[in-house]
């Protein structure tokens, strides 16, 4: 599928034509730059867990996330970022999504179909690669108590460091759905 579409983000319009999704880590950064995003990128081994991220990143400055990639009964994905040490429970969510039937946790097949992204490379950032609408964001609010939040660039070797607001004025031009979700302070590990 190209992504040949127009968004107007603040009266900048933003052209990616002829582009193949998915988009990779070196375009998102470009997109980043156009939407005149402040941003810092950090190399380093590559991480698949919250516990290998948090040895090799852990000494970055602001909030460190994970991430769930979750479907449902009928067929709708959601891409959950929490901040690190955030406990989810599963079963308030599925209440909280209005959930019929449990959670469970989407194919590494499904994953990289819907956001182009492999395991241990789920970010926020790859919402640039949902094509059909059929992945909601939920967005761990205390991620916005921190100037810094830290994600993946759609690759587990480095790391984007940037500004709560400026993630969501990237997830606003990626035109995804996305709920804010208020974890209460004995959620946190």
């Amino acid at each position: 599928m190209r992504a040949e579409k127009q968004r107007k983000l603040f009266g900048r319009d933003i052209l990616f034509v002829g582009r193949e999704l998915p988009l990779t880590g070196g375009l998102v950064l470009d997109i980043l730059e156009s939407l005149g995003i402040d941003y810092r990128v950090h190399e380093h081994a590559e991480v698949f867990t919250v516990e290998e991220s948090q040895e090799v990143t852990g000494s970055l400055p602001g909030a460190h996330t994970k991430n769930l990639f979750l479907k449902d009964k009928k067929g709708f994905y959601w891409l959950l970022t929490a901040r690190d040490s955030t406990r989810v429970d599963m079963k308030l969510l599925k209440r909280y999504l209005g959930a019929k039937s449990s959670l469970s946790f989407g194919s590494s097949e499904d994953l990289y179909e819907k956001l182009g992204v492999l395991p241990g490379s789920v970010t926020p950032l790859s919402m640039v690669n949902c094509r059909d609408g059929d992945v909601g964001l939920l967005l761990d609010g205390s991620l916005f108590r921190d100037e810094i939040v830290n994600v993946h660039p759609l690759r587990n070797d480095r790391t984007v460091a940037l500004s709560p607001l400026d993630l969501l004025i990237y997830l606003r031009f990626c035109g995804c759905k996305m709920r804010l979700l208020f974890f209460s302070e004995g959620d946190e590990e």
